[in-house]
């Protein structure tokens, strides 16, 4: 089993897509299982998952051939059962752009904001999953093809060529820290 996580808005489905449809992989969209299950409640920004029930439903979906995507990827799927994980990242300007054009509230893209700056994702999949079994791509400036390619590589070959994200420096560089870590 492979998976596919990352904040939101860095490409997790579009790209998990592309990769299902070319390497006939099943793919399963995590957020999607939660609803279909009745297992989320409506929260004051977002959807709460009871990850303890969705991690049950998951492991019955497990092949060699699954993909899985979505950022509760981490947190619900069976550690042994993972051959690799991939963590899309992106920079944290860009995403701000994605938010707005979602209409995230401010509260809502804060807090992804702050998630992605400080690398949460990729430090809990490195924890839940393993380090060895984990890598990072940054998807801000490069295509969805060459994303494809690169993570398509890693699935087949087991090796690709891994980026070293540190959103933290760059922001703190740019003097931008109460900017996206306002409270």
């Amino acid at each position: 089993m492979k998976i596919i996580t990352g904040s939101p808005g860095t490409g997790k489905h579009t790209i998990a897509r592309i990769i299902a449809e070319k390497n006939c992989l099943d793919l399963v969209d995590i957020n999607r299982i939660a609803i279909v299950e009745e297992i989320v409640e409506k929260g004051s920004d977002a959807l709460d998952v009871d990850v303890k029930k969705l991690g049950k439903i998951l492991d019955r979906k497990i092949s060699k051939n699954t993909l899985f995507v979505g950022h509760l990827a981490p947190y619900v799927v069976s550690r042994n059962k993972v051959e690799c994980a991939v963590v899309l990242r992106r920079s944290p300007y860009n995403l701000e752009k994605v938010y707005a054009k979602r209409g995230y509230s401010k509260k809502k893209s804060v807090e992804n904001l702050g998630s992605e700056i400080l690398g949460v994702t990729y430090y809990d999949t490195i924890k839940n999953i393993g380090p060895k079994k984990t890598f990072q791509f940054d998807t801000t400036s490069e295509s969805i093809k060459e994303t494809v390619k690169r993570i398509e590589r890693l699935f087949v070959k087991g090796r690709a060529r891994e980026d070293s994200v540190d959103w933290l420096k760059t922001v703190s560089k740019k003097g931008d820290l109460k900017r996206f870590f306002p409270y």
